[in-house]
């Protein structure tokens, strides 16, 4: 799910960029940290709605590990279907010990350009396999042009790095202009916004999830004189989708303003006057 502080490496641009993690006990923080009904044994039974997603997930027995919450492989089978046999290119920032690089490549398939970044330099061993790997940091904006431009742009990003609110708003602000039209970003783990070692809290106003708030609003701006809260986003944010612990955002060109129009005849008489579509009273 996110990158292992306790082997990040010591060198001081990693200790830069992650410093904040390193108060970060790792290990007990999806498991004592959560509510009581989160825990269970290590092995739940699928969803049985997450697909081919879900078949390679509980059959990567002998691959390299994957960490994913269950209900996530249904929403990207979902989320990811469209893409699947076509040329998308794939960015997962959090590479982790590798395995959910294998997984995307097995379901997005060989045309796929799949790339992960980490700041830990172990991870540069999965490079090559099912997805080329780079070594930097996620709040590093010179790092993730080159990354991008060597992709040849991005229709897909998964934020699953480090969890920490200001990263992750550093890294859509500066990422998601660069996202495909009609692309998805997606940040996984929003749980983490609600705790302070994250740098976040409930109703705290440094939590990711209130920029999401914020967004919703921003999506909206048309509709109300208040300011734009996040302006790199707000032009070309077409939906938000919230589930438990994760946030979509989908990005598409839209008509500037929105327009509606009535179309059909009204019998019910609620109009004194004909209209039709586009062009108000006749």
């Amino acid at each position: 799910m996110s990158n292992d502080p306790s082997n990040s490496a010591p060198d001081a641009e990693g200790a830069a960029a992650n410093k904040t993690l390193e108060r970060v006990p790792w290990g007990a923080t999806f498991r004592g940290d959560v509510e009581p009904d989160y825990v269970g044994p290590p092995t739940l039974d699928p969803y049985g709605e997450g697909g081919d997603l879900e078949a390679f997930f509980w059959g990567n027995q002998d691959g390299d590990l994957i960490y994913k919450w269950h209900h996530y492989l249904p929403v990207y089978n979902r989320l990811l279907e469209t893409f699947r046999g076509t040329n998308v290119r794939f960015l997962e920032i959090g590479v982790f010990c590798g395995g959910s690089l294998a997984m995307w490549r097995d379901f997005l398939g060989a045309d796929a350009t799949i790339f992960g970044i980490d700041i830990n330099k172990r991870c540069a061993m999965f490079d090559g396999g099912a997805a080329t790997v780079r070594i930097g940091s996620q709040v590093d904006t010179a790092f993730l042009d080159r990354v991008v431009d060597e992709m040849g742009g991005v229709d897909v990003i998964i934020d699953d790095g480090s969890h920490q609110s200001d990263h992750i708003r550093i890294t859509l602000a500066h990422l998601f202009p660069k996202l495909a039209d009609r692309g998805l970003y997606i940040v996984e783990d929003t749980h983490a916004a609600y705790w302070d070692r994250f740098g976040g809290g409930l109703h705290d106003e440094r939590s990711f999830v209130n920029d999401v708030k914020q967004l919703i609003d921003d999506m909206h701006h048309r509709y109300h004189e208040g300011e734009i809260s996040h302006p790199a986003l707000a032009k070309h944010l077409f939906a938000i989708h919230q589930y438990d612990s994760m946030t979509v955002l989908e990005k598409r060109t839209r008509m500037a303003p929105p327009r509606s129009s009535m179309i059909g005849v009204d019998r019910a008489g609620v109009f004194d006057q004909t209209v039709s579509a586009g062009h108000g009273e006749n």
